[in-house]
């Protein structure tokens, strides 16, 4: 018996919903990598700090509990900085692409709110870094990396809890000489992309 053409094309459709990947106007990318962005830099090093002293010292009160909003102004010295949206093209949130210039011997802040349908617990937070980095999960300190390096996906390994609904991630990256980057992706225990997540720039 023939299948009717119109069963066929059903089918088809069907399938091609199953295979999509994250919606791109999730935030979240098909490997999972957070890719929605508020940005405050460059932030110039204190004289005679290295990356990792910078790293150590809060550039903006409060850093764990930054919640901006985007045009927002923060003096920072004697410097006025303006928190701009940014979104990711791929995996990597390129500072100095963001810039137009390759800067050195800076800090950057990057949050974003990353919503959860549910309460995930023990969940991988997998991050990468050029150089130093800090991570804060709703408040708390969950990541740190002290050392000069080159980005590269899953450098690092810590696990998490997401609450149900709206998760604030403050991220610092200090970038010592040449390229500026981070990226973070959640997974769960087996490394299975978590992509039923959505990160937006505002509460």
């Amino acid at each position: 018996m023939r299948t009717p053409k119109c069963v066929l094309g059903f089918s088809l459709l069907l399938l091609l919903v199953a295979a999509r990947p994250a919606d791109d106007s999730s935030g979240v990318n098909e490997e999972g990598f957070v890719q929605r962005w508020l940005v405050l830099a460059p932030i110039p090093f204190a004289a005679n700090d290295s990356g990792a002293d910078a790293l150590g010292k809060e550039q903006v009160k409060d850093e764990a509990k930054l919640k901006p909003k985007a045009g927002a102004k923060v003096k920072v010295g004697d410097k006025e900085l303006v928190w701009k949206e940014h979104g990711c093209k791929e995996h990597l949130l390129d500072f100095n692409a963001i810039l137009d210039a390759v800067t050195e011997d800076s800090v950057a802040y990057a949050v974003t709110w990353v919503v959860a349908p549910e309460e995930l617990k023990n969940v991988k937070m997998k991050t990468g870094s050029d150089d130093q980095a800090k991570v804060y999960l709703n408040g708390k300190e969950v990541f740190k990396f002290t050392e000069a390096r080159a980005a590269e996906k899953d450098q690092d390994s810590t696990e998490v809890t997401l609450r149900k609904g709206v998760n604030v991630i403050v991220v610092k990256v200090v970038n010592e000489k040449m390229d500026w980057s981070f990226c973070v992706r959640f997974t769960d225990k087996d490394d299975k992309p978590l992509t039923n997540l959505k990160s937006k720039t505002t509460e």
